[in-house]
């Protein structure tokens, strides 16, 4: 197998090629992200016909801002294409559309897997585990093309385990490559916490809650980023060349800047240059 799926857009959400299904398979609750509660299953009252969003470009004026910080890592065209065979939830059977809802979050949860894994084969310190890398990333995109059924059986709570074993691994080799003491802040509670400037080359970042911190002009470089919680954060002008575990959901749901510095596998959020 490859280092690398030979085209990442297999891990970004493809609309055309789904049935909307992250707009009836998951739950919303009213809040800050969500105007309106909608429980697993039931399709959003803003999903059309055509499977496309009827307030799509107002989406955060109208308070539906959870809608805009989602990525589906590619879950939704697998499943909708290839799990299920093309068939539509609208039109297929009762047990179809329930059993759509069910696989999709299980598919997501592999695909997202997919992404770092592929994201640590391109790691070049990593290295020594690459052939481990290698066969979970196999197995992983085995998972996701199982059965409905075998797909609704799936421990993938276990499988997660087994791969987290190796991106620790990962972030290890690549983080002893950081010159200098590197921070461990695995899980840290930093909400609200004033990072302005911080040093944290290399930190490790792992869960750590970031809702709502100042990391105006922080040094993130070569950070380990994976499940980092960085809503309203302020990542204004913050360096995150080379930062990795880090994906385009984490970046959707801060705050930053033209001059916020990037990896190459994400892009500036559209609406962070209305924040200018």
């Amino acid at each position: 197998m490859p280092d690398q799926i030979a085209d990442r857009a297999d891990l970004r959400g493809d609309c055309e090629r789904c049935f909307g299904l992250c707009c009836v398979a998951l739950p919303f609750t009213a809040s800050a992200d969500f105007a309106i509660d909608k429980q697993a299953g039931q399709a959003c009252p803003n999903l059309r016909s055509d499977h496309r969003c009827g307030i799509h470009t107002r989406l955060r004026e109208k308070g539906f801002t959870g809608c805009t910080v989602y990525d589906c890592f590619g879950a939704g065209q697998k499943v909708s294409q290839i799990t299920f065979g093309g068939r539509d939830w609208r039109t297929g059977s009762r047990e179809d559309a329930r059993r759509m809802s069910d696989v999709f979050p299980v598919v997501r949860q592999l695909h997202e897997l997919l992404w770092y894994l592929t994201e640590a084969l391109a790691l070049a310190p990593a290295r020594p585990v690459h052939a481990d890398l290698r066969r979970a990333l196999a197995k992983t995109e085995e998972l996701t093309r199982q059965t409905p059924e075998q797909l609704g059986e799936l421990d993938v709570g276990a499988h997660r385990q087994e791969v987290n074993v190796l991106l620790l691994k990962t972030s290890e080799l690549v983080r002893a490559g950081t010159r200098g003491r590197k921070k461990d802040r695995r899980g840290a509670d930093l909400m609200g916490a004033r990072l302005k400037g911080a040093d944290l080359r290399g930190a490790n970042l792992r869960g750590a809650y970031l809702i709502a911190a100042d990391l105006t002009g922080a040094d993130l470089r070569g950070a380990d980023m994976i499940g980092a919680d960085l809503r309203d954060a302020d990542l204004t002008d913050a360096d995150l060349t080379g930062a990795f575990f880090l994906t385009q959901p984490q970046l959707n749901a801060a705050r930053g800047s033209a001059g916020t510095r990037l990896p190459e596998s994400v892009a500036h959020p559209v609406h962070w240059a209305a924040q200018l």
